[in-house]
């Protein structure tokens, strides 16, 4: 969120014409879900302590999501920080990252990781139907054959995570 306004403006739009892009229920599109990853480092700030070391995209399950997140972030950074993406256990004690995404048949777990991971700063991304309601932080939803947004902006920000109101503005907030 300390890009200039300039380049939030770009990313907006781009992150807005993904959306509409989307992709059918029955077949997603995991690059376009990975673009839309990266995009929230933009629109996402997390406290001083994550922006040291690499920044890392957890993802919980199998999906072929991270075989296109891995090829879509080559040489990108999260500010001064490289990004890596690291597969994890839906049994781990503990998530060392900064976002964590869940994917659809380990939905199960939702709960859990949010519980186990209270109060740090780890966006969990969903993609299955009423996971902002059980603790994950974006998820992402079809409507009417369109990807959308659904943001639990208290979620957010029980983890100290500031999101920028332009992301806001792209998604159904949930309470």
């Amino acid at each position: 969120m300390n890009n200039g306004r300039g380049i939030l403006s770009a990313c907006l739009m781009s992150l807005a014409l993904l959306l509409s892009l989307g992709s059918r229920a029955q077949d997603k599109n995991y690059t376009v879900y990975a673009n839309i990853i990266y995009r929230f480092t933009k629109y996402v700030d997390w406290p001083g302590s994550k922006k040291t070391g690499d920044f890392v995209i957890g993802i919980v399950g199998d999906s072929p999501l991270y075989d296109d997140l891995k090829s879509f972030i080559v040489n990108k950074t999260v500010g001064n920080q490289k990004i890596v993406v690291s597969k994890m256990s839906t049994s781990a004690n503990a998530y060392p990252c900064q976002l964590l995404f869940i994917t659809e048949q380990e939905s199960g777990s939702v709960k859990r990781i949010a519980q186990l991971t209270a109060g740090e700063p780890i966006l969990i991304v969903s993609e299955s139907g009423g996971m902002a309601h059980r603790g994950a932080c974006i998820n992402f939803t079809t409507v009417e054959e369109h990807l959308k947004l659904e943001i639990n902006k208290s979620n957010i920000d029980q983890r100290n995570l500031r999101v920028a109101s332009e992301l806001l503005e792209l998604a159904t907030i949930i309470k």
